[in-house]
């Protein structure tokens, strides 16, 4: 297997991986979570795709299902939001993975990976880098505080991609030629203190 596929198909147990071990479904809502991104309102996903798929996502806030904190590395942020569910189990969602902020920061011209998975078809697309797509502004406000050590952000953003999203099979492409949304991002005590520990 190429290593771009085997990257890929690494980076779908991965995602998929993060949902199980979080303790929820990818097609179900956690459920200590009220429904929708924020109890108080205002997130919400419009994209355009282009190539393989045509489609136009305008979501609002009660039909997302919102995550996201820290990437992994400890470089940036990774915003998780799926869209409406269907009653068969399907859903679409995007992850951006956004490098070079912090919690609670803002900035521009930031370097994004995006990954759009289909679920409950096992279908997926990813840039597989965060040299295709670029946030052109993003917005950090603090918005809940959930514990003593733990806060909950709202991350406004938009951008474009100029490279291909690209298939496991790697036969179909797509482009997210715009998008824009208000997602959710947590941190916790433990993560700010694994970003500082680096």
């Amino acid at each position: 297997m190429p290593h771009r596929a085997c990257s890929a198909a690494a980076l779908f147990v991965a995602l998929t991986f993060t949902h199980v071990a979080s303790g929820e479904s990818p097609t179900k809502a956690p459920a200590s979570r009220v429904a929708g991104c924020f109890t108080v309102g205002g997130g919400y996903l419009r994209a355009r795709i282009r190539g393989a798929l045509d489609l136009d996502l305008n979501w609002k806030n009660v039909d997302m299902q919102c995550e996201g904190g820290p990437r992994p590395s400890g470089n940036g942020v990774r915003v998780s939001i799926g869209g409406p569910g269907g009653g068969d189990g399907h859903r679409i969602r995007l992850v951006f993975g956004v490098a070079g902020i912090s919690e609670g920061r803002g900035g521009q011209n930031l370097r994004t990976n995006v990954t759009i998975l289909f679920e409950g078809e096992k279908r997926i697309f990813a840039t597989q880098g965060d040299d295709k797509c670029t946030i052109d502004s993003l917005i950090q406000e603090r918005v809940e505080s959930l514990a003593a050590d733990r806060a909950a952000y709202r991350v406004t953003a938009r951008g474009f991609c100029l490279g291909p999203a690209t298939s496991l099979s790697r036969e179909e492409r797509v482009v997210l030629t715009s998008f824009d949304f208000a997602g959710r991002v947590e941190f916790s005590d433990d993560d700010r203190h694994a970003i500082s520990a680096e």
